[in-house]
């Protein structure tokens, strides 16, 4: 029994807007499950594969007010392609951004709405991940979080230290998962948050208990109508546990 990342969610003000700035970015199609949400796939590739990390924007009164603990980093393929890439962006709306990296080889953006992410020098490692390189999460011990994930999901580890871990899926496909040690402090809810989905025919009480037992935790929303669950991973980072399928 396992789950796969299928997904982030992304709160927004204008869930439209911001959904039309990262369909531009990453070259992917548009929908609309219902008002409020914007649906963004990889054209060709059908919900959910392993090829890609999909992205929900969901509609949100609520103000981004610190550097999010989850963001982006996008691949490139050659300086030439980095530097059109970061130029392309900024003709959408996106800002360069200050995080205090210093004198680093990727640059840093924000979306119109501020959220940070990172549009990476070339690397080896990134030819055949897809516009989106990985998924980053800021944590306090990345050795406890590839454990964690690389357990609660079939995403296995590709690389463990103390200052950053790297998990790929099972199929070896697709983007990134990094853990990256931070010493900034989580305040509030994560902007943006993971989902996972656990395979057809899993019992959904059975994989929440499993969890459970890994260290993470229920979150009340102070709802019990919805069709998933909402929980904590063992630093409070919230994901959402989405029906089988």
């Amino acid at each position: 029994m396992a789950t796969r990342l299928v997904q982030i969610n992304m709160k927004a003000r204008d869930d439209s807007a911001l959904g039309a700035f990262w369909a531009a970015a990453l070259g992917w199609g548009i929908s609309s499950e219902e008002p409020g949400v914007t649906n963004l796939e990889p054209e060709g590739v059908d919900y959910p594969d392993p090829v890609a990390v999909f992205v929900d924007l969901v509609v949100s009164a609520e103000p981004k007010t610190a550097k999010n603990r989850v963001h982006l980093d996008l691949a490139t393929t050659s300086a030439d392609h980095h530097a059109a890439t970061v130029a392309r962006l900024k003709e959408l709306g996106a800002t360069p951004a200050d995080v205090g990296q210093g004198d680093v080889p990727w640059t840093v953006m924000a979306d119109p709405e501020g959220n940070e992410f990172c549009v990476l020098e070339p690397r080896p490692t990134l030819q055949d991940v897809g516009p989106v390189a990985a998924v980053v999460v800021d944590c306090a011990d990345p050795r406890a979080m590839a454990d964690f994930w690389s357990t609660a999901t079939d995403w296995r580890v590709h690389d463990v230290t103390d200052r950053a871990a790297v998990l790929r899926s099972a199929a070896d496909v697709g983007p990134y998962l990094h853990f990256l040690r931070t010493p900034d402090v989580k305040t509030g809810w994560n902007r943006v948050h993971l989902d996972v989905r656990p395979y057809p025919g899993d019992d959904p009480q059975a994989e929440v208990d499993r969890l459970r037992t890994l260290g993470a935790t229920t979150v009340d929303v102070g709802r019990d109508d919805l069709p998933w669950t909402v929980m904590a991973d063992p630093e409070g980072n919230e994901f959402c546990l989405l029906a089988p399928g």
